[in-house]
């Protein structure tokens, strides 16, 4: 069974694009699994039909001044007409990373924001399932999930440097564990969903 998942973001300075990509890339490595990466910088008809055919849709956005950038805010409003119209995501799998200069930077405030959406939505959340690292004097830098976040993954770049060296390598292994993860749940989900389905015809 193929599953479509998209990886729908926004980058002001290309370390979410960069992030974006980890998550996709650990999407492809699930069999039976198709993952397409899109900008939310332009809001067009081919977006949404490509949302709309998705099994799982993987949300991420810069963090700004504690939340989510304009652009991605500007989406999240933009979706209610898809909302009205019978909340056409509903069940579709859901997940989110984020970005931003500092190493809380109130990233956790922007995957909270990001969840309650994909909620109102009626779409089912799925988190990072591994331990946080860089919490031991034997930790490093170089753990996974070393900024210690299970709502979504996140990553820390440092303003002064460009997306040719940040984020770093452990951030960017994070983010494909998610991709991953999200991957193999959406598998999960959609034999379920099949399976009641024949149940019922069957039946």
């Amino acid at each position: 069974m193929q599953a479509r998942i998209v990886v729908a973001y926004h980058s002001g300075y290309g370390h979410t694009a960069k992030q974006a990509e980890a998550v996709a890339a650990g999407v492809g490595k699930v069999e039976d699994t198709t993952v397409q990466l899109v900008s939310l910088a332009e809001l067009n008809d081919e977006l949404w039909q490509t949302l709309a055919d998705a099994d799982a849709i993987i949300f991420g956005t810069p963090t700004y001044m504690g939340g989510a950038s304009a652009v991605f805010r500007t989406f999240v409003e933009s979706t209610s007409q898809v909302w009205g119209d019978n909340m056409q995501w509903k069940n579709k799998i859901a997940a989110g990373f984020t970005n931003s200069g500092n190493m809380a930077g109130d990233k956790l405030h922007t995957l909270v924001d990001i969840a309650l959406f994909a909620a109102q939505h009626g779409m089912i959340w799925v988190g990072l399932a591994e331990y946080g690292g860089w919490n031991t004097s034997k930790g490093s830098s170089e753990d996974i999930n070393r900024l210690g976040s299970w709502l979504g993954a996140m990553s820390q770049s440092n303003n002064d440097e460009g997306p040719d060296v940040t984020p770093c390598a452990s951030d960017l292994c994070t983010a494909e564990v998610l991709g991953r993860r999200v991957a193999e749940v959406t598998h999960v989900h959609l034999r379920g969903r099949a399976a009641t389905e024949l149940e019922a015809v069957v039946s």
